[in-house]
């Protein structure tokens, strides 16, 4: 009877169990205190009346947050942001002592938004719609890492996932783009209408200089020559006809 009472006991003492899996890290809190060494996986056991294991996920976290940020000019942009991040194995302890285990809303958002915040009013709103938002994203990530990565955490991207500026805003730059794009047309045409102008030009003188060097060659003995090679052509055609000549030029009649 003893010995299945103590059996009992023992038992109910150690009927505590958890589970560690490959992305997790726990670590052992008994009496509110942390103790002995951070458990990467595998499973052990405990006594629930005095002790109790954290899980932390060491593999990259998501974290989705929708705020309102300051640009440049004083605008207030809607946006919708994610962070991924994860912890430092080695320095869980560390983090859950000085923070606690809501270490995503008590430590990794307020120094999110402060660092958007900080980082978005150096840049016009419009920048967040171009190539300048990588910039933006980049110096938000390393903002962040100066005050986290002490603390444990890993800062890997800061994405901007959607940006919904004000709808005067949106309608400026559209309409910014839309004269952008027809002055790009407009210089299309104007240098295509410069090309054919230049060809025309071209091929006039072309033309002009084709016939100043055939003017230039049509000396006398030229002429001559082709007035003699004229006559002989019609000599030997079978047709009768009539030529009128001063001897320079022929001039050849029909016999009707």
């Amino acid at each position: 009877m003893k010995k299945l009472l103590f059996f009992f006991l023992a038992a109910l003492l150690f009927s505590g169990c958890v589970v560690v899996r490959q992305d997790q890290v726990a670590v052992k809190r008994r009496f509110g205190k942390l103790v002995g060494e951070p458990v990467r996986e595998g499973t052990r056991l405990y006594n629930p009346f005095v002790a109790t294991y954290i899980k932390v996920p060491v593999r990259t976290v998501s974290k989705k947050i929708d705020l309102e940020i300051p640009s440049k000019e004083g605008l207030t942009i809607k946006s919708e942001m994610s962070i991924l991040y994860r912890v430092d194995p080695n320095q869980i302890q560390r983090l859950l002592r000085e923070v606690g285990v809501e270490y995503e809303e008590d430590l990794i958002a307020p120094v999110f938004r402060s660092a958007l915040a900080d980082v978005s009013a150096r840049f016009m709103a419009k920048d967040m719609h171009t190539g300048e938002r990588t910039k933006i994203e980049k110096a938000v990530q390393d903002l962040m890492m100066t005050t986290l990565e002490p603390k444990g955490i890993i800062i890997e991207r800061v994405l901007m996932k959607r940006i919904v500026l004000p709808a005067s805003l949106t309608a400026a730059i559209e309409a910014k783009l839309a004269a952008e794009q027809d002055a790009q047309r407009m210089q299309f045409i104007l240098d295509r209408e410069k090309q054919e102008a230049e060809r025309k030009k071209i091929e006039a003188q072309g033309t002009a200089d084709a016939q100043k060097i055939l003017s230039n060659g049509l000396t006398d003995a030229v002429l001559r020559y082709q007035m003699i090679q004229a006559f002989e052509k019609l000599a030997e055609s079978e047709n009768a006809k009539v030529i009128i000549t001063d001897g320079k030029t022929p001039l050849m009649l029909n016999e009707d």
